[in-house]
């Protein structure tokens, strides 16, 4: 019986060399050069803040971010640019930066100038309500919504993943930075509060105004 399971383990090893050996590869497997399309992957996974931009338009007015490709020795060179700054007639400040990606998957950044890119993310406040049993329009004097302190708040980006959190201070404000995005705030649950805070999504964009977010919490007084 052992003879046997030792003969068909040699059979199987034997299989897999060839098998491997006809593939052209080796055990383990190994890769081979890449594409144009996965040299662009790389490249825009250098910085958050190149989510979304997509290839340059020259049929486009105002376009804000974009990229270029070119082909280079053993490669591509890979130019991004974010624009902003009265985009519609050609945006007054740009930054640019310029890869290099070799077939073998090397990635290299030659260069980066243009405009300082500025501070980017989001503010807002914390509050929690109703804090009297009849609520009116506006609310009576006393019965305004209350401030939360210590309200975690989770910033998923597009894909899902966290890109940051937040949490409130004693005024029930936070601020908190954020590269360039489409996000989506999950309020996290607080104790002695009703549930959670509802979920909401929103646009940071070179340029324009942060946006400001009002958090509201439950406190179950009816």
């Amino acid at each position: 019986m052992a003879r046997s399971r030792l003969f068909l383990g040699a059979l199987i090893l034997v299989w897999l060399l060839a098998a491997c050996s006809a593939a052209g590869g080796s055990v383990g497997g190994s890769h081979g050069p890449i594409a144009e399309a996965d040299a662009i992957r790389l490249a825009l996974a250098q910085d958050a803040r190149f989510g979304g931009i997509g290839p340059t338009d020259r049929d486009l007015v105002g376009p804000v971010d974009w990229y270029e490709v070119a082909d280079a020795d053993d490669g591509w060179q890979i130019r991004i640019r974010i624009g902003w700054g009265d985009c519609p007639a050609g945006c007054i400040n740009e930054h640019t930066w310029t890869y290099r990606v070799s077939r073998a998957g090397d990635i290299t950044l030659v260069r980066e100038g243009g405009d300082t890119l500025p501070e980017t993310g989001v503010h807002g406040v914390v509050v929690a309500g109703p804090t009297c049993p009849v609520e009116t329009i506006p609310p009576q004097s006393g019965c305004e919504g209350r401030f939360v302190e210590g309200a975690v708040l989770i910033f998923k980006d597009s894909t899902g993943a966290e890109a940051a959190r937040a949490t409130s201070a004693a005024d029930g404000t936070f601020d908190v930075a954020l590269a360039p995005g489409e996000y989506r705030v999950v309020p996290q649950p607080v104790d002695g509060l009703m549930g959670t805070a509802a979920e909401s999504t929103f646009s940071v964009e070179l340029g324009q105004p942060e946006p400001e977010l009002a958090i509201a919490y439950d406190t179950g007084i009816r």
